[in-house]
């Protein structure tokens, strides 16, 4: 495997943020492609980080995940099944982003990932009948959880961001 497997784009509202396309193979069996390599996306971690777990949420459609986020983890966020809309804020104080945000559209036919770095939130909605999820995560010492997070509401009007739905199914978190 070679970095050539992979097309590295950023964000055009947040520099910052990686937007990583794999080369998929087709065919009348359907496809074949390479989600992940150590030395290619490590590349891009500070160099005493490596990913530590995985985790998966698979949700139904119209539920809406986030806004969350730390200060410490790196994720790389992609659809392994369905559609999705994935938004990322930035909440670096320092940098010409703040508060800006960014929506990608997320699908298991082009499995686009999402590197996103600490000090950012991120949530997805949920687009077609089901979706799974997928997030790789790297970070120092312990997993910070949900109760731990920062938590903003999704709608919240400080960042305007404009959702693909007006009611969606939320968690008492995210209410």
């Amino acid at each position: 495997m070679s970095y050539k497997d992979f097309e590295i784009t950023r964000s055009k509202v947040i520099p910052d943020i990686l937007i990583i396309k794999p080369s998929i193979s087709w065919d009348d069996r359907g496809n074949i492609f390479s989600s992940y390599n150590a030395d290619f996306y490590n590349t891009f971690l500070p160099k005493t980080l490596d990913f530590k777990h995985d985790k998966f949420a698979l949700s139904k459609k119209n539920v809406l995940r986030g806004l969350h986020g730390d200060n410490k983890t790196w994720k790389l966020v992609s659809c392994a099944f369905g559609e999705i809309y994935e938004v990322v804020v930035d909440l670096r104080p320092d940098s010409p982003s703040y508060m800006k945000w960014d929506a990608f559209e997320l699908t298991a036919d082009e499995f686009r990932q999402i590197l996103i770095p600490p000090n950012f939130i991120n949530g997805y909605y949920v687009k077609s009948d089901k979706a799974l999820f997928h997030y790789k995560l790297a970070y120092d010492g312990e997993y910070i959880d949900a109760g731990e997070q920062i938590t903003f509401r999704w709608d919240d009007e400080k960042f305007k961001i404009k959702w693909p739905c007006i009611n969606p199914i939320l968690q008492n978190r995210d209410k």
